[in-house]
């Protein structure tokens, strides 16, 4: 088999090959006397139709299949030999003009993986969140916690903050009402930002059972396209005001939160070990994220379009399962792919630069690490040994392990090469952050 190799551009390739004439014919030949043993025609017994009937009817798509075969195996055989590394899939195209008779010439265009070497981090400064969880940070998730668990009553005074309302209320524009503009019985929290601030604000200081008209001007961001920027006239009528009240600090709300003795102690003991464990995985996603950043900033990679094509489309068709199990139409509501180019070259970039770390200094996943992260995980059910049991029998959920361990070796090595500094963060900022 004769080859060539071109350079079409930094990582873009064609290989030239031909496949002989003469094998393409004697494997069609092969494999229809092969399928002329088992093969059923009327008028004949089975394994006695003419060669020439078997040719005439499945000749055609035999040979289609041999060549296609060739095909693969010739441009297989040539990247093994040329030691190419292959990124995607190659575009096979036959070969225009005269071709030898005892041959078909064929090329494949593909791309293949860059070279990659990783940038010097020695001067790269990364910033270790630093905070620790003591009685505040404990007082104030409980009182979150007692919020999450807070019940209405019915008051006779006027609406305040923080106060569950029920109103019916009716928008018109110069006169006309509107889509979304009335309701009847509806019920929201003031201060909660579930509606304008405007229309809070004249429920504000009502009794049940007063009215108030009033005008309201649509930002013009506002989401309902239809009344962005227009002025409505609203009739806004309070039927009920409820005021909240939070559950004591008490034995019953111990075991609300699992603490079956009630005891208040045990109770904050829980809670902060609770905290602590949250603090713990924000931290490392933080130094995670910043690991990942000095790596790209300090590594410059050619990407093949071919990854970030492939993974383009797995981000399009997570985001498409995600808004369809949320009941979501898809047909409704069109991806377009370009919003997540710029999340896949990331990806495909940082999936390049951790393969060259982990083979260069040999930090894959240890076995005893991903015990250690499985049984991490398993310490916040209620049963641990058989979480560790369930995520052991689950190859997918085993693999993300490995992976999350894979990457906390890549940060350790890069946090040893780097300048690391503490720096102390505000407790309710560092959790407010979106990981």
């Amino acid at each position: 088999m004769q080859t060539s190799l071109e350079n079409l551009g930094s990582l873009e390739r064609r290989l030239n090959m031909a496949v002989a004439v003469d094998e393409i014919e004697k494997q069609v030949e092969q494999r229809l006397k092969k399928l002329s043993r088992t093969l059923r025609m009327a008028g004949f017994r089975p394994g006695k139709v003419p060669m020439k009937l078997v040719a005439q009817q499945y000749g055609p798509q035999v040979r289609s299949e041999v060549l296609g075969d060739a095909v693969q195996k010739a441009f297989g055989d040539a990247v093994r030999e040329q030691n190419l590394k292959v990124a995607g899939y190659p575009r096979i195209e036959p070969k225009s003009g005269d071709t030898d008779a005892k041959s078909i010439e064929f090329s494949a265009t593909f791309e293949i993986y860059p070279e990659v070497v990783v940038g010097d981090i020695g001067a790269s400064k990364i910033e270790r969140a630093a905070l620790s969880v003591g009685d505040a940070e404990v007082d104030k998730t409980l009182q979150i916690l007692r919020k999450q668990r807070q019940h209405f009553h019915q008051v006779e005074r006027p609406a305040a903050a923080g106060d569950r309302i029920t109103a019916d209320f009716l928008g018109k524009i110069e006169g006309v009402e509107f889509t979304g503009g009335k309701a009847s019985d509806f019920v929201f929290v003031l201060g909660e930002k579930q509606m304008l601030p405007e229309f809070e604000s004249n429920a504000l200081g009502l009794n049940a059972g007063a009215s108030r008209t009033f005008e309201l001007t649509f930002p013009a961001d506002y989401h309902g396209k239809d009344v962005a920027g227009k002025t409505a006239s609203f009739e806004l009528t309070l039927k009920l005001v409820e005021e909240p009240h939070l559950p004591e600090l008490d034995a019953e709300f111990a075991r609300s939160l699992g603490v079956e003795n009630g005891d208040l102690v045990q109770m904050r003991s829980e809670v902060k070990a609770n905290i602590e464990r949250e603090v713990k995985k924000r931290a490392q996603a933080d130094l995670k994220s910043k690991v990942m950043q000095v790596l790209l900033d300090a590594t410059k990679i050619d990407l093949p379009k071919a990854l970030i094509e492939m993974e383009t489309q797995r981000l399009v068709q997570a985001a498409r399962a995600e808004m369809e199990a949320r009941g979501m139409k898809m047909e409704q509501l069109p991806i377009n792919p370009e919003m997540f180019e710029q999340q896949a070259q990331r990806r495909v970039s940082l999936g390049l630069i951790i393969a060259e770390l982990v083979g260069a200094h040999d930090l894959g996943a240890k076995p005893e690490q991903v015990r250690a992260l499985v049984q991490e995980q398993a310490e916040s059910y209620e049963q641990p040994d058989e979480v560790v049991k369930w995520i052991y029998s689950q190859p997918q959920r085993l693999s993300e392990m490995e992976s999350v361990a894979l990457e906390d070796n890549v940060v350790a090595w890069v946090l040893a090469h780097a300048k690391v500094e503490e720096k102390a963060v505000n407790f309710d900022e560092f959790m407010g952050k979106a990981e």
